[in-house]
């Protein structure tokens, strides 16, 4: 192959790759002289890719496709915004996103073409963004003429793996909270109910940190294996120990030292902040080990609880992390009768003072019912002041004034 021929080729493998929407045009000047194209071939950068799938037929890199369903696409920026490696450097380097409903410069008919090749031509990994929506019939998400449920259905069946990204496609997430409106549910539950038989890696977050997302792919890619997975196909590594095992304010609640109220200075101390509410216990994450932006800090180091973001049951959609952890600020989840809510806080301040007003009734009818006696009969006098009269201690009205102020003068 000639100098012009692999140039053109690299050049069509660039134009497949977009990064970020908003910053499309500013990211393909800097990718581009990056790839040594120069500044001015920022335009042919942002084109987008049209009939061919680069990576799957004409390249070496490893095709992925990036469904969304119901989501905010937190999922999406963060890893589009990750620096270590960056996002660029993931899609140019290592995978080639055929599909991406937020990051692809393509639109339209040539970008679903590119997803139906790229499912034609198999072996490629599934990204998943956002719940899996069952409401309607699966009319609560559509797109391109097709129910959300159907792309999923497409795209995972012939696909190497699938990776749940975010919390909402682990269990359902925020849409999956009551009242669940649209029967949202996770990825995993739903393919099994599909009888869809693939390898499924759950990674929860809202969102995610994308570190996570780049060492399942870089371990896939560079080593051929998907990564040691626990019994919610969540990668051990990763959720294996409680945020609260690497918290940097542990020392202080093995010391007992906390924070009971924000902007005190127990607060300016870096003290636990368990019982503000943090989650830190109970959820499951290394996300005070791997932290955030170039690991400068993360949630707990930036002054705020754990609200417990990674709490997600597979098999469970009610078992989400609202549901779990809601209110977040406060030490215990809420107790629901109905439409009521409430603490247990409450239900034990309440049980106590019924039982406190149970005991006055009691009283008092005890009382009106003569059962009980008017008090014990107390001494006239001490015993020892009536043994050592003059030694009296007391003041009475049988002894000599002059007699009891000898006794107390001795």
């Amino acid at each position: 192959m000639d100098k012009q021929s692999t140039a053109s080729e690299f050049q069509g493998m660039l134009e497949a790759r977009g990064v970020s929407r908003r910053s499309f045009m500013k990211l393909c000047g800097t990718l581009a002289i990056m790839a040594g194209l120069g500044e001015a071939a920022a335009p042919r950068v942002a084109q987008a890719l049209e009939e061919s799938v680069i990576g799957a037929s004409q390249g070496d890199l490893y095709p992925v496709i990036w469904i969304e369903g119901a989501s905010c696409t937190g999922c999406t920026e963060a890893f589009a915004q990750i620096d270590a490696p960056d996002a660029a450097a993931v899609v140019l380097e290592l995978i080639s996103l055929n599909y991406s409903e937020t990051l692809s410069a393509a639109a339209g008919h040539s970008m679903e073409k590119a997803k139906e090749q790229t499912i034609e031509a198999g072996n490629y990994i599934l990204v998943y963004e956002g719940a899996v929506l069952n409401g309607w019939n699966g009319n609560a998400l559509r797109v391109a003429g097709k129910t959300g449920n159907e792309h999923l259905i497409e795209a995972a069946e012939k696909a190497t793996a699938v990776v749940a990204l975010g919390s909402c496609a682990v269990n359902g997430g925020w849409m999956a909270a009551a009242p669940n409106a649209s029967n949202a549910t996770g990825v995993q539950a739903f393919l099994k109910e599909q009888g869809i038989n693939v390898p499924i890696i759950n990674i929860p977050g809202c969102p995610p940190n994308p570190e996570w997302l780049c060492a399942v792919l870089i371990q896939y890619l560079l080593l051929g294996e998907l990564p040691e997975l626990n019994a919610e196909n969540k990668p051990t590594q990763i959720f294996g120990q409680t945020i609260h095992d690497n918290c940097q304010r542990r020392g202080h609640f093995e010391n007992g030292e906390f924070v009971y109220q924000f902007g005190s200075p127990e607060e300016a101390k870096g003290y636990c902040l368990y019982p503000l509410g943090c989650r830190g216990p109970q959820t499951k994450a290394n996300c005070g080990v791997v932290r955030y932006n170039h690991r400068r800090s993360w949630c707990v180091e930036a002054g705020a609880p754990c609200i417990g973001c990674c709490e997600a049951n597979p098999n469970n959609p009610g078992q989400n992390w609202i549901e779990v952890n809601t209110p977040f600020f406060k030490r215990h989840r809420d107790l629901n009768i109905g439409d009521f809510k409430f603490q247990p806080g409450t239900i034990a301040a309440a049980v106590l003072g019924i039982e406190a007003v149970a005991l006055v009734i009691h009283g008092f009818g005890m009382k009106a019912a003569g059962r009980v006696p008017n008090g014990a009969e107390f001494e006239k006098k001490r015993a020892w002041d009536a043994k050592h009269p003059e030694k009296s201690i007391g003041v009475y009205d049988d002894a000599p004034k002059s007699d009891a102020k000898k006794g107390g003068d001795e």
